[in-house]
């Protein structure tokens, strides 16, 4: 996930799902912010800084007056002009106005006049100081995972400067390179974009109190902003080679308490790297570091990523999270992009990362469950009445945004890769990444590419999937057998022929055929087709067909006809909340807890749209409509079993002692269990049930329980997920008909 601006946007990217805050720069100024060279003095324990930057500006010949956007609580203490050559320069102050912009958050603007600069490149020096203290505010939502939100912060807990703190002065637009000098109290650490060039004491004349450290980087970007951030780390580093033969030093910095995980992040960064290089290019950075923040994060800056404690300790190195963070440093921080222009950014970095490193480790079962919650993902977060076109997406804020900018554009991306083939697709990559480093590409610029290297006129394939809405809705209207040979000799001849129940859509098309001897077989076709899909010589009758089984087309699919998950119950019209006791016993306040969070999540909606929640004791009955989700444990064992045994059936039987989950038994306090069910009287809803054998089980997974979403069933132990699944029946399939055969001999 990637930290980026554009106009001042920071896109602040989570383990599952990103927020995102935009600043308003005025991005009118054709003027351009070529270097800086700055001086930073930190002080945490007063929320302030003290800086000087030697900022190298070119001039717009239009004779605009230029404005320097700044931290509206930093005040410039001198503003000055550098004229002549180099040698014999001369420093002349000059003056400036300050313009304060509310909307959305404020800012202010450092106006210089026109007459004062020239045409050209000159060079400023900006004296400035002042307080940034914003403290992390907790996340707002329940049903994924977000980061605090701040815009930046100075204090003992931590330092977190990025492109939307302002903490230096900047123009929008400006891809910038920087030498950054920074000093801060000992014991703290500060890390940025780049190698470290120097630490050590800081000079008397350069610092105002003893004890003080002065780190330098030199040579950083270009890059769309400077992001910092500093603790008191326990830094351990790694100078790594690739097969390649490059050279890239790897780093960690850690609090105290998890500098034991330092080696399992590098050992897993060195593992992306490998990979990545292999299939991408060269790394575009000398170095990658794993930080660990003070508050809820997953950001990926350019050589690092700024991971919040919790998933540290979490241990975050999976493919989605650390893999997903290093793929952006080719993708988004070295190949830039415009968001507001149409961000693809995201959806190429979840299709290399999220997905593809299940392609690479060889696990094809992993893969095909990641296409199913891509695709799932689109169905159920995205009605078609509230669909919009992948060129549309800019930031996420919400499930709806992560489900077409992320996830439905990961698989469009599978798409492409289908069209052009695995050779051409690859190749179209890296000549992307080789030509635009350092620059900004657009949608346009990547159909550009793949146009020039396939060598095939891609438009109508980027109209369709990246300019429209939608998804393709086929089906089988009709599926017919006919035998062919006699006795032992006997083979079958399946025709089916398919249509789109909306518009129409050009992509290729698998189909499962399930046969009478219980062998199963794909066959392919290609949307639309007016000719029939044909299997020869079946080796037995075919019993019925399934289109798309493994997940590889992005498509519409009803509710009731994908895998029963959580997010069902999060995505349905009605929803209820039941917390039952015994009569004996009242609920865990662990369950009262959870219910008064999921209240408190829907007190904005209107009521309509707001899950009842009732406390029953005793027996109780399922709402007559709607998805239901059911928080209870062994006090209440017979009434949860006596309520959801309509719906589950054998797959999930629950008694005092334990539970069972697709035919296998858990016992113990340890043990918990979330499990969703297709309601058997109504379709597309589900019965959710959260289930645990002591109020230490719910505890350890009730705060990120709709994280586990995407699952029938989640099996935990102790907290942590042991045993998960999908319930694979549902309606979509079509039973093949006899229609005649023909014998030949």
């Amino acid at each position: 996930m990637q930290a980026d601006r554009c106009g001042g946007k920071l896109f602040v990217l989570t383990l599952v799902n990103v927020v995102a805050i935009v600043s308003s720069f005025d991005c009118t100024s054709a003027s351009t912010i070529r270097h800086h060279e700055l001086f930073v003095e930190i002080d945490p324990a007063r929320h302030t800084l003290i800086a000087r930057d030697r900022i190298t500006i070119e001039r717009s010949p239009d004779h605009q007056p230029i404005r320097l956007a700044l931290a509206p609580t930093l005040t410039v203490d001198r503003l000055a002009i550098r004229e002549g050559r180099q040698a014999e320069q001369a420093v002349r102050e000059i003056p400036f106005e300050t313009e304060r912009v509310a909307s959305p958050h404020p800012i202010q603007n450092i106006i210089i006049a026109s007459d004062d600069l020239m045409s050209g490149t000159a060079s400023l020096v900006v004296s400035f100081h002042g307080t940034i203290e914003d403290p992390p505010k907790e996340p707002r939502h329940l049903r994924f995972v977000t980061p605090s939100e701040t815009s930046g912060h100075i204090g003992p807990e931590g330092i977190y400067l990025s492109s939307e703190s302002q903490w230096y002065p900047d123009l929008p637009e400006s891809l910038s390179s920087y030498d950054l000098q920074v000093a801060l109290p000992e014991p703290w650490t500060a890390v940025t974009q780049s190698r470290v060039a120097s630490r050590g004491p800081c000079p008397i004349d350069r610092c105002r109190e003893d004890g003080w450290s002065l780190t330098a980087w030199n040579h950083i970007g270009p890059t769309e902003a400077l992001t910092l951030v500093a603790n008191t780390f326990v830094t351990k580093t790694r100078n790594w080679n690739a097969r390649s033969g490059q050279s890239i030093e790897l780093a960690t910095y850690l609090f105290e308490e998890d500098a034991h995980l330092a080696d399992e992040y590098l050992d897993a960064t060195a593992r992306y790297l490998e990979e990545y290089i292999r299939l991408l290019g060269p790394y575009p950075f000398d170095t990658f570091g794993v930080v660990e923040n003070f508050f809820a994060s997953g950001l990926g800056m350019p050589s690092f990523t700024l991971l919040g404690s919790g998933s540290i300790k979490r241990r975050y190195i999976q493919p989605y999270a650390l893999g997903h963070e290093i793929v952006h440093s080719w993708i988004g921080n070295s190949v830039l992009n415009h968001a507001d222009r149409g961000n693809w950014v995201e959806g190429l970095t979840t299709y290399l990362s999220n997905y593809y490193w299940n392609e690479i480790s060889g696990d094809a079962s992993k893969a095909r469950d990641q296409r199913r919650q891509f695709i799932q993902a689109y169905n159920l977060q995205v009605r078609e009445d509230r669909d919009y076109p992948i060129a549309q997406f800019v930031l996420k804020h919400d499930e709806r945004d992560n489900a077409i900018g992320y996830q439905k554009a990961a698989m469009v991306f599978h798409l492409l890769r289908q069209e052009v083939g695995d050779e051409l697709f690859w190749s179209s990559i890296r000549r992307l990444i080789a030509r635009y480093q350092g620059r900004y590409a657009e949608w346009s610029d990547l159909e550009r590419v793949f146009t020039e290297t396939s060598g095939r006129d891609l438009r109508w394939f980027f109209a369709q999937w990246i300019d429209r809405t939608g998804a393709p809705v086929p089906t089988v209207r009709r599926a017919v057998v006919h035998q062919i040979g006699v006795e032992a000799r006997d083979s079958y001849r399946l025709t089916v022929d398919l249509e789109q129940t909306d518009r129409t859509f050009i992509a290729p098309i698998q189909l499962g055929v399930d046969m009478a001897s219980g062998e199963s077989r794909l066959i392919s076709g290609r949307l639309p087709d007016e000719h029939p899909i044909e299997a020869e010589a079946l080796p037995s009758r075919p019993m019925r067909v399934t289109i798309d089984p493994n997940w590889q087309l992005m498509r519409r699919v009803p509710r009731k006809d994908m895998p029963p998950v959580l997010n069902h119950y999060v995505t349905d019209i009605r929803r209820s909340v039941i917390v039952p006791s015994s009569g004996q016993t009242t609920a865990p306040g662990v369950f009262r807890e959870l219910a008064a969070r999921l209240e408190a999540q829907d007190a904005a909606k209107p009521e309509t749209e707001r899950a009842v929640i009732s406390f029953p004791t005793g027996s109780f009955q399922l709402p007559p409509e709607g998805s239901v989700l059911i928080l209870g444990n062994a006090d209440s064992w017979q009434d949860i079993q006596a309520a959801t045994a309509g719906s589950c059936g054998n797959r999930a039987l629950f008694r005092k002692d334990g539970f069972t989950v697709g035919g296998k038994s858990f016992e113990g306090a340890g043990a918990s269990v979330l499990v969703s069910c297709h309601r058997h009287d109504r379709p597309g809803s589900v019965v959710s049930l959260f289930y645990g054998m002591s109020v230490q089980a719910v505890q350890r997974v009730s705060r990120l329980l709709f994280f586990y979403g995407w699952n029938s069933y989640v099996v935990f132990q102790d907290g942590i997920p042991a045993v998960r699944g999908e319930w694979t029946d549902s309606g979509n399939h079509t039973e093949v008909t006899v229609e005649g055969s023909k014998v030949e001999r």
